[in-house]
């Protein structure tokens, strides 16, 4: 029997680590299943779903020029649907979320593309308000060194 992508197969697990499971399939030959296709939830520890010597279905992923075999168990399994019962089914199909309320608080950034001050008015304000703000920081900085502008105790 030829392993394919795509095909189902059994094999038994022959080893486990804590990034998957080894599995040894017809014909001898030695896939893995990544942690990540074990299950369809959250897997911390491969042993917590299974043992060495298990039989499992998988289905092939993956055969490379190598010959290293991925497989999953995790695409053969029904993906879970959360239990509706047809009373919420109809709710739910009819639901419509409240439109969005502005707050007092709210504050949009205004479009840049129509705004009326233009791009040097801008860059002058800002090499102004840049100048100011050095400025200070300069005078701050002198008169906690006892620079040119500190007050000296005399």
């Amino acid at each position: 029997m030829s392993i394919e992508v795509g095909s189902v197969v059994e094999g038994v697990v022959t080893g486990i680590t804590n990034f998957g499971a080894f599995v040894e399939l017809p014909g001898g030959k030695v896939g893995l299943i990544h942690i990540s296709e074990v299950a369809d939830v959250y897997v911390r520890d491969v042993k917590d779903f299974l043992k060495e010597q298990d039989k499992v279905k998988v289905k092939v992923l993956t055969v490379d020029e190598r010959g290293k075999i991925g497989l999953s168990i995790k695409q053969l399994q029904e993906p879970k649907s959360p239990s509706i019962s047809p009373d919420t089914a109809n709710a739910a199909s009819s639901y419509r979320p409240a439109p969005r309320r502005a707050l007092a608080n709210d504050f949009k950034r205004p479009n840049r593309l129509n705004s009326a001050t233009s791009f040097e008015d801008k860059l002058s304000k800002f090499l102004k308000d840049s100048d100011e703000r050095l400025l200070d920081l300069k005078k701050n900085t002198d008169s906690k060194r006892g620079g040119r502008g500190a007050r000296r105790a005399e």
